[in-house]
């Protein structure tokens, strides 16, 4: 283990004293000014924009609209609820969520509170709430809710691309 060793930091270290090209520096990079990501970058006041996509969830659920709620997220989401991991959000709708927005006649959010903090093209929230969710068979449930999103932004707009949630009885 010790020859392993240190043969990979021999080999880190010749691998550092390698010049870097002088071509590399000299690169005329005038060619990227026109690039997408000039286009993608959002402003540097746009918490809005995530803190919309975030409000425009919430409102998607209280209609129950899937359509409204899959706009929302990147394909490559990963969704969390209660202590189980749902994959994407599209496999969280077919297995999870839209079985149970089938059964919902009324879904009404209370109080609710967001704190949406962006870095760059990425931005993440924090989100507080009551909910009740009244179903066909005449049940009532009551939570108290705790949300955690994380979003990018893309030429689109905001898409949130990690969503972790969680619910308890309330408590008084």
């Amino acid at each position: 283990m010790t020859k392993t060793f240190t043969r990979i930091a021999s080999t880190a270290l010749a691998l550092t004293l390698i010049p870097a090209p002088a071509w590399a520096q000299q690169m005329d990079h005038s060619s990227h000014a026109g690039h997408q990501m000039q286009d993608m970058e959002p402003s540097a006041d746009d918490v809005a924009g995530a803190e919309n996509a975030l409000k425009a969830y919430r409102t998607a659920l209280e209609a129950r609209d899937a359509q409204a709620m899959g706009a929302l997220f990147a394909e490559e989401s990963t969704i969390f609820e209660n202590g189980k991991a749902e994959g994407s959000f599209a496999n969280y709708m077919e297995h999870h969520l839209g079985p149970e927005l089938d059964a919902i006649t009324s879904f009404t959010f209370t109080d609710p509170r967001l704190s949406v903090t962006r870095n760059g093209h990425m931005a993440y929230g924090y989100e507080t709430y009551g909910y009740r969710i009244e179903l066909e068979d005449g049940r009532v449930i009551e939570r108290d809710g705790v949300a955690t999103s994380v979003l990018a932004h893309d030429a689109d707009g905001w898409r949130i691309v990690q969503y972790h949630s969680s619910s308890r009885a309330p408590r008084n």
